[in-house]
This record gives C-alpha cells, sequence and structure tokens, in this order.
C-alpha cells in the first residue's frame, strides 16, 4: 500500500472538512497549507478586483508565501492536495506549494471543493509547475461528500 499524504489549503473551513475526511477514511497524514499571512474577509472579497485574493488570482506569476513545510515529503507516494475553486482554478499558495516540493516519481491528485464551479485545467497547471510526477486531473467535491464517498474516489490511487 501506498503512503498518502493529504495536503490542503482552506479558506474558510470548507476544504479542510473534505480534506480531514479524506484523510480519515484513507488513513493519510494531513498537512494544511497555510498561508505566512493569513487571509481576511476583505482578501476573499472576489467581488472587489483590489483584494488580495483578486490581485493574486489575476497575476499567474503570485506565490503567496506558506507558514510551513511538509516534513519529510520524501515518504510519500501519492499526494492529495485540496484547495477551494478560486477563478476556475487553484488558488495562487497551491502553485507555491507545487513549486516547493521535488515530486518526481509522485502521483498528486487534486482535489477542490466549490458550490458549482468544476475544477477546471488546475491538474494540467499543476502538472507544468511538478515536473516528475504524475498529475491526475482531479475532481470537485461537494462540501457534505461523505467518506465512503471519498475513500472509494481515492483507492484507485492507493
Amino acid at each position: 500500500m501506498s503512503k498518502a499524504l493529504v495536503a490542503f489549503f482552506s479558506a474558510e473551513g470548507t476544504t479542510k472538512r473534505v480534506a480531514e475526511r479524506l484523510a480519515g477514511s484513507i488513513g493519510a497524514d494531513l498537512h494544511e497549507i497555510a498561508p505566512k499571512v493569513p487571509y481576511t474577509s476583505a482578501d476573499l472579497n472576489w467581488q472587489n478586483r483590489h483584494s488580495r485574493s483578486s490581485v493574486e488570482m489575476n497575476d499567474r506569476s503570485a506565490r503567496p508565501e506558506i507558514a510551513s513545510r511538509v516534513q519529510n515529503m520524501a515518504q510519500y507516494d501519492v499526494v492529495f492536495v485540496g484547495f477551494p475553486v478560486w477563478w476556475y482554478r487553484e488558488p495562487s499558495i497551491i502553485d507555491t506549494f507545487m513549486e516547493m516540493y521535488d515530486f518526481s516519481g509522485k502521483k498528486v491528485i487534486p482535489f477542490a471543493t466549490s458550490g458549482g464551479s468544476q475544477i477546471g485545467e488546475s491538474g494540467r497547471n499543476m502538472q507544468s509547475l511538478a515536473g516528475g510526477a504524475k498529475v491526475e486531473a482531479g475532481r470537485r467535491f461537494a462540501a457534505s461528500a461523505s467518506e465512503r464517498e471519498l475513500s472509494s474516489w481515492a483507492a484507485r490511487w492507493l
């Protein structure tokens, strides 16, 4: 059996709850991708083009700093990476995460939460940042995704 990590960024708690259920259901380690400078409500106001999240998402080179690193990333064969869908893709902090590590030989599986937006080109974007990895297309889940649904989906990579 592969050693798995569930790494996630959660702006308002929804992705965190899904990530916790996923990790618990498959026996994976859990790591929060927390920004060095936490996002405020004003930062997350997608309707304000000057908000932090809007500015980051409009600049494809934006790389928000992350507060802590995964200890011993080399031990993991499979890395599930969770995030809320922002502007039809992964948030820029996920791009930071993908560039921080050597994912060579690893399977990376994106998963996202959203009220309705799909995961879009996130898998392809993440693949371009993680040379040597096999990044899957991934899937969007509702906040209510059950442990059974999550573990059934994840089983194909474990």
